[in-house]
């Protein structure tokens, strides 16, 4: 099956908790905090990968997450960072934002890494609390926690040329002949269901081949397949445009050129603009001459036409060698150019204030940081809360908008009561 677009859940590795530890051993009961951090949570990369040619694993499983830091441990010992989740993605797939749409990387060559999520810090142990006023600190930090994010992997082949036509043309057939691809080939329209790619060898070069399924007419508006595969000549330096000059079908060569330039142009009017080279295929039928005279006179000479015939061979070194004399010409396909969208942590600390009758509500970055470093049962630690409340102006915006000391206040799901 060939998937070219999923969409799945992606989550970093939660940090590793701190540990509340003192030292114990023979002789020496009441000894100092040596509680150890936790570890960091792994992080989520994607990688490019030139063995890959779609997106099918992640059709059938679509939620990732990486492992989890471990926890700190006594005698000042540090958990254990959590493994980083590697998703691998064939050359060419675009990770996206599902909510923004903001591009988050263009996998474009083999190798290329973009570390999308990355791990919670682990908490901090006791002994990394302890001070000359507060020796014995009986509380640790928890690990950060990471958010679940969804993005959508689009997958937009890369190649040299990409073939297009009307079903049934001899695409598939032409690109089993000048390359080592070995595509479905029958005698019915919408043979090929995905596209299929192969190397051209030319004159000790190489170049990649796209053959891209039958577009027909309303392709751009969603009809036959064309739509779900016009994304994947954006990223082709030229094309290979196929007709079927022998006209058995009943269709006019001109009026199927015309038909899919103007589908191209609905699409994508960058994507008309590619260099050309029109193939007149099937020049072995009864007719074809005929047609192939009217059909140049048509199109003028715009456009580089060159008969063939896929089935017997006829032409195809000269198709061949006006790809390659063109490729030379034209500059290399290029990763898109866009203004990259990272899930990056707040910079800055903030908290918002909401009001229901006599509660009041704290939420924000802040709450999340404090809710990591407060431990409720330890005296020193809600008096390290009261006093951030204080220095913040938190408590001064309550009495400002109406909390007395009867009212109701929520932190991070703790309920306190407004004291100054």
């Amino acid at each position: 099956m060939f998937i070219d677009r999923a969409v799945i859940t992606i989550k970093a590795g939660d940090g590793g908790n701190g540990v509340t530890s003192f030292i114990h051993y023979k002789g020496k009961v009441n000894g100092g905090p040596d509680g150890g951090d936790g570890g960091k949570g792994g992080d989520v990369i994607f990688v490019a990968d030139r063995h890959l040619t779609n997106l099918a694993d992640y059709y059938y499983k679509t939620k990732y997450v990486a492992e989890n830091g471990s926890n700190g441990e006594p005698k000042d010992c540090f958990g254990r960072a959590g493994k980083d989740l590697v998703l691998r993605v064939p050359l060419g797939t675009i990770i996206k934002d599902k909510e923004t749409g903001g591009i988050i990387a263009d996998m474009f060559t083999d190798g290329q890494s973009k570390v999308v999520l990355v791990g919670g810090d682990g908490g901090k142990g006791n002994a990394k609390f302890a001070n000359a006023r507060r020796q014995s600190p009986h509380f640790s930090q928890t690990g950060e926690k990471t958010q679940t994010k969804t993005v959508t992997l689009e997958l937009k082949t890369i190649a040299d040329v990409g073939l297009v036509g009307f079903p049934n043309v001899g695409k598939s057939t032409l690109l089993s002949k000048i390359t080592k691809a070995r595509p479905k080939i029958a005698n019915y329209h919408f043979t090929t269901l995905s596209p299929n790619l192969g190397v051209c060898d030319c004159f000790d070069r190489q170049f990649l081949v796209a053959d891209i399924p039958g577009l027909i007419e309303g392709a751009s508006d969603g009809a036959g397949l064309g739509i779900e595969f016009l994304r994947h000549i954006e990223r082709t330096r030229m094309l290979l445009h196929v007709v079927d000059i022998s006209g058995l079908e009943g269709r006019d060569p001109y009026d199927d050129f015309i038909k899919i330039n103007d589908e191209l142009k609905k699409y994508s009017p960058e994507l008309a603009k590619l260099k050309q080279i029109v193939v007149a295929n099937k020049c072995d039928m009864f007719g074809a001459d005929e047609n192939l005279k009217n059909f140049k006179a048509k199109i003028g000479r715009k456009y580089k036409v060159v008969p063939i015939s896929a089935i017997t061979g006829f032409g195809l070194d000269e198709v061949k060698k006006e790809l390659l004399k063109v490729l030379e010409k034209l500059p290399p396909v290029k990763p898109l150019e866009f203004e990259e969208f990272n899930y990056v942590k707040p910079d800055r600390l903030d908290y918002e204030i909401f009001r229901e009758g006599e509660t009041f509500v704290v939420t924000g970055t802040l709450v999340e940081v404090l809710k990591r470093n407060v431990v409720m049962s330890d005296m020193n630690s809600v008096a390290y809360l009261h006093k951030v409340l204080r220095d913040r102006g938190i408590i001064k915006e309550l009495r400002e908008m109406g909390a007395t000391d009867k009212s109701t206040i929520i932190i991070g799901g703790e309920e306190f009561e407004l004291l100054d």
